[in-house]
């Protein structure tokens, strides 16, 4: 933000101002933590892994694991996957096997296919939702099933490993 009085440009990031000219408190001058965004234009073939939440605005063709965080289908995203979150919003297309350990909550502007697995599910007026729902409290058996999916990824992950170690050391005889 520039001010003609003082001459020296300043960065909106720096001001302390809200839009309407008052002075806002520090608590809310810093934003929280945002998620991690896959953008409109963005498109990703494969697996996504991590612990942040996740923002999809984008195309995803693969799978979504984020078990201990949240994520957000975007209203421009289109995607194809299995995905397994601790929370799940869908405001846009999403395709695949579904399961929420907390919460999935699909807004009217959704178009959603497949199965979805959550101990809460919401469905907006108007949203499109096609496929099998299982609500209500986590089974044993799915909290198994996404215990397996995360040993299934470890032990992946480490047969990979294994397989570059010995790739490795082969090539050095």
């Amino acid at each position: 933000m520039w001010r003609k009085e003082d001459g020296n440009p300043q960065s909106p990031e720096v001001s302390n101002q809200t839009p309407a000219g008052k002075q806002a408190s520090p608590s809310t001058a810093v934003p929280g933590k945002a998620p991690a965004c896959v953008s409109q234009g963005i498109r990703i073939k494969g697996e996504l892994t991590g612990s942040e939440d996740l923002f999809i605005d984008g195309t995803v063709d693969g799978k979504v694991t984020l078990t201990n965080s949240a994520l957000t289908v975007g209203p421009n995203a289109a995607v194809k996957a299995d995905i397994v979150a601790r929370e799940l919003v869908v405001r846009g297309r999403a395709e695949g096997k579904f399961t929420a350990s907390e919460r999935v909550q699909i807004w009217h502007t959704a178009r959603v296919e497949g199965e979805l697995k959550s101990q809460r599910i919401s469905i907006e007026d108007g949203a499109e939702l096609r496929g099998q729902v299982e609500a209500g409290k986590v089974s044993k058996a799915a909290a198994a099933e996404v215990s397996n999916q995360n040993k299934k990824t470890d032990s992946t992950k480490a047969a990979h490993a294994n397989k570059a170690t010995d790739a490795a050391t082969a090539g050095a005889d």
